[in-house]
């Protein structure tokens, strides 16, 4: 017979997917808006950033009920616990999308600086990453977060070629400087993104394998 906490537990990863595929929605249309300057697109980006937060509280308060209704232990216990964790994970994200959109809504109303090249390979690599965080959740592989984690380098490395190339436009002509602020500014903030799909990742290490990995090489 099933327990009444697994069917609760089953609605709890139900809606934190929710709330990843809502994160994902985000970053895919976010790039778009910026790519084609669409900025409608960017405003509804900002916009969902509400239904994010409402699962955010919607989660919490339930990962709270079920640690006072229940007294979980051992591997319903990490589950909840991380579960919590995640959502706040993912909220952040969704806020970092917002910024990249309102960014974008910024640099729409001005001439294009450059053609995008290096800010959609990060967004690619960011997406990926959080996909394949959330999928590791799902999946409970705790080898696909670890490759999560090693992907950061990647989207780091970007960031550091993004900023070079856009301070060097910056030092040639003064008039290009704020538009080149904005677009290190998106460079960073898919940075954090990344940075959060990396910590969502060694969340999933810990669930899986009982094993806390941040702040180690154990990778």
């Amino acid at each position: 017979m099933e327990r009444h906490l697994d069917v609760e537990l089953t609605d709890l990863k139900k809606k934190l997917l929710l709330m990843g595929g809502s994160v994902e929605s985000q970053l895919q249309d976010v790039l778009q808006a910026l790519i084609e300057r669409d900025s409608g697109l960017a405003i509804r980006v900002v916009e969902n950033d509400l239904l994010v937060n409402a699962l955010d509280v919607e989660i919490d308060e339930a990962c709270l009920t079920l640690l006072a209704l229940h007294h979980p232990t051992a591997g319903d216990l990490r589950l909840i616990t991380t579960a919590m964790k995640i959502s706040t994970e993912l909220e952040r994200m969704s806020d970092l999308a917002e910024n990249i959109a309102e960014r974008a809504i910024e640099l729409n109303d001005e001439p294009q600086l450059k053609p995008y090249i290096d800010i959609p390979r990060m967004a690619e690599w960011t997406s990926r990453m959080v996909k394949e965080c959330l999928d590791a959740f799902v999946n409970r592989d705790a080898e696909l977060a670890r490759k999560v984690c090693r992907d950061d380098r990647l989207v780091d490395d970007l960031t550091e070629q993004l900023f070079r190339e856009l301070v060097s436009f910056m030092l040639e002509d003064s008039r290009t400087i704020t538009r080149a602020a904005r677009l290190t500014f998106i460079g960073k903030y898919y940075e954090r993104i990344a940075d959060h799909a990396t910590n969502i990742a060694e969340l999933v290490v810990y669930l899986v394998e009982g094993k806390i990995i941040r702040h180690t090489a154990a990778l």
